[in-house]
């Protein structure tokens, strides 16, 4: 049985909560002021027509980029807008946040707002019934099904979507449906109070935070290190104060080394790149002459590699190299191999295509920024270690 602990920790001084199994560290999470998923009151600053994009000041010193495909008119609340009105300059607008600024680019903004409680997330843009990945597939079946009929007249004006969340599969059956439609009923009240609320406000309210109101800020990051033990299996943990003894400090600079050496011998290169990531899988020192050898190596680095993927919260495009191997069914076996492994991940991650030459490709969703990303953002003089 695997032995699992929760760390609440500090890097550099950066609070942290992290999640060991078998002393292995397996999830990080940083406390540290965000604002991916926070709804404002914003208003238009200037329309870029060839860029088809309006820049929407937030709040007194930050404006996002907000895409003008598919505007959710409901979210523009100076005035109502038809079918063929189009946003301009100085219109007052409710936007969430959906990706933090990084370097040159700009915070990413939309109209598709969503609240989220413990079990469902609700969507004022979107429409339909959908559930966690997560969910074993028989059961999103029946919670799709039953909850499209129970939820008809919420979606009857298709501006709702429902998202059933990965909690709700640990709830009992007797009372699953009874609990799941209190919590839609209560994020959709939400979200209503939310549109009425932003028409009394002044321009750059925060609105709705993300990370919740909780009086101890660790608390939303340990719930996440919670929901990641229960995907994989596990409900059986403690919660510790880091006392030094669990080497997080080591662990989290291990993860900004360029190369990771595997058990067998074997090594990856990570390259953290502005457009992709490259990941490089190397034979080394493992044992050369087994006619084996390359399936064994490749299936020891997909596990590690989805790890370090997890760990360095490597988004956007993924190219990864592993090494050749001449028999089909080796192939198939480490694509079903990765494919698991992406479901297994919190954050959605979708096995693409092999290249012509050889190069698997995945796309993980961007939900924050990268490890490295974020303890720059903390002003430490932290660069990839070339080892």
């Amino acid at each position: 049985m695997n032995q699992a602990m929760i760390i609440k920790s500090k890097y550099n001084g950066i609070p942290l909560v992290a999640a060991l199994i078998d002393d292995k560290l397996e999830f990080i999470s940083f406390v540290r002021a965000r604002e991916t998923g926070n709804i404002y009151l914003g208003r238009v600053d200037h329309i870029v027509k060839n860029l088809n994009a309006a820049f929407v000041r937030y709040s007194e010193d930050k404006i996002g980029y907000l895409p003008m495909d598919n505007i959710n008119k409901a979210c523009v609340i100076n005035r109502s807008l038809s079918d063929t009105d189009k946003l301009r300059a100085q219109d007052e607008i409710i936007v969430q946040v959906d990706s933090e600024a990084i370097k040159t680019k700009k915070t990413k903004l939309t109209t598709t707002i969503s609240v989220s409680g413990k079990y469902c997330v609700v969507t004022l843009g979107r429409n339909g019934v959908g559930c966690s990945l997560k969910i074993e597939d028989s059961l999103r079946r029946i919670l799709t099904e039953v909850l499209k009929e129970k939820c008809k007249d919420l979606l009857a004006d298709n501006t709702i979507g429902i998202l059933v969340r990965t909690d709700a599969a640990y709830l009992k059956e007797d009372e699953r449906f009874d609990i799941l439609m209190e919590d839609i009923k209560k994020q959709y009240d939400r979200l209503q109070e939310l549109i009425k609320c932003g028409r009394t406000r002044t321009t750059g309210t925060l609105l709705y935070c993300a990370d919740g109101d909780s009086d101890d800020p660790m608390d939303p990051h340990i719930t996440r290190a919670v929901n990641f033990l229960r995907s994989h299996g596990i409900d059986s943990y403690d919660i510790k104060e880091d006392s030094g003894i669990w080497g997080i400090g080591s662990k989290i600079q291990e993860l900004l080394k360029s190369r990771v050496w595997l058990k067998s011998g074997a090594y990856l290169i990570i390259e953290q790149l502005e457009s992709f990531n490259a990941i490089d899988v190397n034979t080394g020192k493992a044992i050369q002459g087994k006619n084996d050898i390359s399936e064994k190596v490749n299936l020891e680095a997909a596990k590690e590699i989805m790890r370090q993927i997890r760990l360095r919260n490597l988004t956007g495009m993924i190219l990864i190299d592993f090494i050749n191997m001449k028999n089909e069914e080796s192939n198939e076996r480490l694509i079903s191999e990765v494919k698991n492994l992406c479901r297994l991940d919190p954050v959605h991650t979708n096995f693409i295509d092999v290249t012509g030459l050889g190069i698997m490709e995945l796309t993980r969703n961007k939900n924050d920024k990268s490890l490295k990303e974020i303890l720059k953002d903390e002003s430490l003089d932290v660069d990839i270690i070339k080892q």
